[in-house]
């Protein structure tokens, strides 16, 4: 029976980040065929096909063959159990990609061969570079025509401002694809794939002496002679390895290969979960201490909820990460915002939108609480006789806004609860002027298709069709002044500056340009201003 503390170091807990059609859902898929969780991949793009990622739940996901709400996986994998914190890729994401990245304790970077660092990649690694969490980088669809290797090294090195150490080498691409050399046991692991998306052959590494007339005939003489001067270059000029950069975030291990045809996804695990840290030790915000993963008392936060999962029970699930010790179902909790005592009656595991009932869970994992509306993303659950309070889960600031409300007027009961309950949950954020009502509401997300998943579940869950009305707006700002100190309504703005609150009561100013914020920012002197809400990183 494995004690606590080794079964916490044998979690690791980590986020998939992405672009758009970078390969991501399809790694993770390949990720769970090779544990044996799932016995077929679905299809993120076959339209012709019933399947989908088994990651993919909500029906628009289905329907576009794209990931926008996050989903948790968990898996085992040769003494390891694994947690995957799925994100987004699509490029109208949600913020709720960037709060599953806070429950992380590192991430796979997916990039796609031949496009290299796209712009969303560019977002998610900032989050990731500012908690610091080691980052690995997975070069994916090598079996496509892609740019040169040196190149994508030095684009993720000056864009990203990272070291990178590639752990295997390419050998061609697209149709001259013929393996990876693995530089550290210098194996060729030879490529023979079929074409087939889903075949799940397993292949041989070949020992093999760089030079040695045999490498000829298996990747051919002109592949053989490259790769002889490309791993020459590297050997000589390339990072060292060094364990710790890799564990502070300032090197990334880098591997090459091609989801779709598995090739290179089993190796690429391996080294991962070797390389990967276990459960970190988050910090009490209370003591400035770090709290200790394999403490005995029980602790997590919330950092993502869900609402009607299952649309036959209307239910709420509350998505804790636990920090430190061991969750048992039926325990007693102390819901430190709440102040008081809450009995975790049942936790479930999730894989998407399947459950299976978990009776126990460690430092590390994922949990899914029912929540009969108590919970709030970034709430601290610890043991009653040991109290530790996390700090809160920043708010990032919404890049659109729309000003939206119901088209039936009979339905303002249904539209209230809808909006609150969508915005409790993370969905979007909601906005009133100052002194109004919710007749209508300044609804801001981070990604454009949220309005269109907004009226979606609006329409489907609360049966509430709404008008959209798009708004100029372009920069949030929250007041850092306290409201005994500084009026917002007697603050010197352009006409274009519109004063608002969130459902927190806390004051925001929206701005059409970034010349109306330094406009603000010059005309009141004592005004403080901050980019994120609620805390900072």
């Amino acid at each position: 029976m494995p004690s606590l503390a080794e079964e916490i170091a044998s979690r690791r807990t980590f986020a998939i980040i992405s672009h758009p059609d970078a390969g991501k859902t399809t790694l993770t898929e390949k990720l769970l065929l090779y544990t044996g969780s799932i016995q077929t991949a679905g299809s993120v793009k076959g339209k012709a096909s019933a399947k989908h990622a088994v990651s993919d739940w909500m029906d628009i996901e289905k329907q576009r063959g794209i990931s926008v709400t996050s989903s948790v996986l968990q898996f085992t994998y040769e003494g390891h159990c694994v947690n995957i914190l799925d994100t987004p890729g699509h490029q109208d994401f949600s913020e709720d990609t960037y709060r599953t990245l806070m429950a992380a304790d590192s991430a796979v970077m997916v990039i796609d061969g031949a496009k290299g660092v796209e712009a969303q990649t560019v977002k998610l690694f900032k989050v990731c570079a500012l908690r610091g969490i080691p980052i690995f980088t997975f070069v994916n669809k090598l079996d496509h025509e892609t740019r040169d290797p040196f190149d994508l090294m030095e684009e993720i090195e000056t864009v990203l401002g990272i070291g990178t150490y590639p752990m295997n080498w390419p050998i061609g691409n697209g149709r001259t694809f013929r393996g990876v050399f693995d530089r550290a046991s210098r194996h060729v692991l030879a490529f023979e794939g079929d074409g087939r998306a889903n075949a799940t052959k397993k292949v041989g590494e070949i020992e093999a002496e760089l030079g040695d007339p045999a490498l000829d005939a298996l990747i051919g003489e002109e592949n053989h002679r490259a790769l002889m001067d490309d791993i020459e270059l590297l050997d000589g000029a390339d990072h060292e390895f060094d364990l710790e950069a890799v564990r502070t975030g300032k090197l990334s291990p880098v591997f090459f290969g091609s989801a779709l045809t598995n090739f290179g996804v089993e190796p690429f695990l391996r080294d991962f979960l070797r390389l990967a840290p276990a459960p970190s030790a988050h910090v009490d915000a209370e003591t400035g201490e770090p709290v200790d993963p394999a403490s005995r008392d029980f602790s997590g936060f919330v950092f993502k909820i869900q609402a009607n999962m299952d649309k036959n029970h209307r239910d709420r699930i509350a998505f804790l990460r636990i920090c430190s010790g061991r969750f048992e179902r039926g325990m007693d909790a102390w819901h430190v915002q709440g102040n008081r005592k809450v009995k975790l009656a049942t936790g479930t595991a999730m894989m998407a939108d399947d459950r299976a009932t978990v009776d126990e869970a460690y430092a590390g994992d994922i949990v899914g609480l029912f929540d009969p509306g108590i919970f709030s993303i970034g709430d601290t659950l610890c043991a009653p006789s040991h109290h530790v309070r996390y700090a809160g889960i920043p708010t990032f600031a919404p890049e659109h806004f729309a000003r939206v409300s119901q088209v039936d007027t009979l339905k303002r009961k249904q539209f209230v609860k809808g909006m609150e309950e969508l915005a409790q949950e993370g969905a979007v954020q909601i906005f009133r002027e100052l002194g109004a009502g919710m007749e209508s509401v300044i609804v801001g997300v981070v990604g454009v298709l949220q309005f269109e998943v907004l009226e979606q579940r609006l329409k489907s869950e609360y049966h509430v069709e709404v008008y959209r009305q798009a708004l100029p707006y372009t920069e949030v700002r929250w007041v850092e002044n306290p409201a005994d100190e500084l009026d917002v309504r007697t603050l010197n703005l352009t006409r274009e500056t519109l004063r608002v609150e969130n459902m927190r009561g806390e004051r925001l100013l929206l701005f059409t340009s970034s010349w109306n914020l330094q406009w603000a920012l010059e005309h009141n002197p004592d005004l403080k201003l901050s980019e994120f809400g609620n805390v900072t990183f």
